[in-house]
């Protein structure tokens, strides 16, 4: 959980939250606001994985609740659009990190000009990809073993930025009254800022994927959701106040790394170089998360028969969703080859993600008014039903407002959902009886 949520979003999105609203109580309002979604969220989501604890996390929630047709969709939009685009994302990412130390410089160049220009980043996020499918491939308990020892070394070095500013003589306690003077401001502002926490918040989810794979996941999963998200929470808040401590509200919002900007203003050079290589090991972890959760959802699907039927086979070596997981690269490839953009790969998994996510909450309704004995959850969820009704209306207001700002992606976006509708039709048709 923690490995997989920590990205390079607190690294990053201080910038973008302190342009948005200007000062430090707004963006510690959006923090605590975003983390207290994303814990309801993972509250509803810990009595999903405790009633049915089979790979596939929403896939199985929404096909239960509320029928095939809409289980397909979220299948098919994860599949095509949110998966490939998130996991491309996050190695186009992890590609500009790297480009920042000197010597790695030329990631940043044109490797190929005909017949389709292609930079070295795009090469390098393709292999990437490759390589964390193949961990994944041999073994979860290996891509697990990977995940549990990179995520301790991530939260140290986490703790380590935090303490070192803290502990710094050039610190002022006066700089988290300092204000940004030409911040956007308003609920739009407010609104920005809060997307830019959930961001950072996001693949909280993921556990829930693999929920077939976990040990006791009755237990095991909803304890690994809370404790997950609240680690986070405590992380990002710890960071945001060492940088807040070290920089006044308008250098945070100059800089494009205030995390980097920080520490530098301690340890110089040596600082610099210490939280880029932060930033990429914890790119890097996220990437090893996303395919790991990503390529049970296509499997679960055929396993139900609503998509190809060799999707639903395991490695007979390893005992893993085998050609789930090639798929889901070599769809990640065609789109690093096609798009290869961080913003237009972000803009492009951001909508899908947030409707599915309010739609797989508004199961649980679902799911308690038809609960007998024999399917009763072993962790029910606290604040119910006021925690997952306050998820939902949040995720509607932010999809009001993706669509309003993004109109162009989020349409595209409504559009691979709506495409998958004929092709439900065909796997249906086609599906053994």
């Amino acid at each position: 959980m923690v490995g997989t949520i920590i990205g390079s979003g607190i690294f990053l999105v201080p910038q973008e939250m302190m342009r948005a609203v200007g000062h430090s109580s707004l963006v510690y309002l959006a923090w605590i606001t975003g983390g207290l979604l994303s814990l309801f969220g993972a509250m509803t989501y810990a009595e999903l994985a405790a009633r049915m604890p089979q790979a596939g996390g929403e896939y199985v929630y929404i096909r239960r609740a509320y029928g095939d047709l809409p289980a397909f969709l979220y299948m098919w939009t994860w599949f095509a659009v949110a998966k490939p685009a998130s996991i491309a994302t996050v190695t186009i990412g992890l590609a500009r990190t790297l480009a920042l130390f000197p010597s790695l410089r030329w990631l940043d160049n044109i490797a190929i000009v005909t017949p389709i220009p292609l930079a070295w980043s795009q090469l390098f996020a393709i292999s990437m990809t490759w390589l964390m499918t193949g961990l994944n491939y041999i073994g979860v308990r290996r891509a697990a073993n990977f995940q549990l020892v990179f995520t301790w070394l991530k939260v140290v070095l986490v703790l380590v930025i935090a303490i070192t500013c803290f502990a710094s003589a050039h610190g002022l306690a006066a700089n988290f009254g300092t204000v940004f003077a030409g911040a956007e401001g308003g609920f739009a502002g407010f609104m920005v800022a809060l997307i830019a926490a959930l961001w950072a918040y996001d693949g909280w989810n993921d556990l829930n994927m693999v929920a077939g794979e976990v040990r006791n996941p009755e237990r095991n999963v909803p304890l690994a959701l809370l404790l997950g998200v609240g680690i986070v929470g405590f992380l990002y808040i710890s960071v945001n106040a060492a940088i807040q401590y070290m920089l006044p509200a308008v250098t945070v919002a100059a800089s494009p790394r205030p995390a980097v900007t920080a520490v530098s203003v301690v340890l110089g050079a040596t600082g610099a170089t210490l939280v880029t290589a932060g930033m990429a090991l914890s790119i890097f972890v996220t990437l090893n998360g996303t395919i790991m959760s990503g390529a049970r959802i296509p499997f679960a699907a055929a396993r139900d028969g609503l998509f190809f039927k060799k999707v639903a086979e395991l490695s007979p070596r390893y005992g893993t969703p085998a050609p789930s997981l090639v798929l889901q690269a070599s769809l990640s490839t065609l789109l690093l080859l096609a798009v290869g953009r961080f913003q237009q790969l972000f803009e492009l998994a951001i909508f899908a993600e947030w409707l599915f996510y309010m739609i797989a909450t508004s199961t649980i309704f679902v799911h308690r008014r038809r609960a007998t004995e024999e399917t009763a959850a072993t962790f029910r969820m606290w604040g119910y039903p006021i925690l997952p009704g306050l998820f939902i209306i949040a995720a509607a207001v932010l999809l009001i407002y993706s669509y309003q700002s993004n109109l162009r992606s989020s349409l595209l976006g409504t559009g691979f959902i709506i495409a998958g509708v004929p092709l439900f039709f065909f796997f249906k048709r086609t599906a053994k009886p």
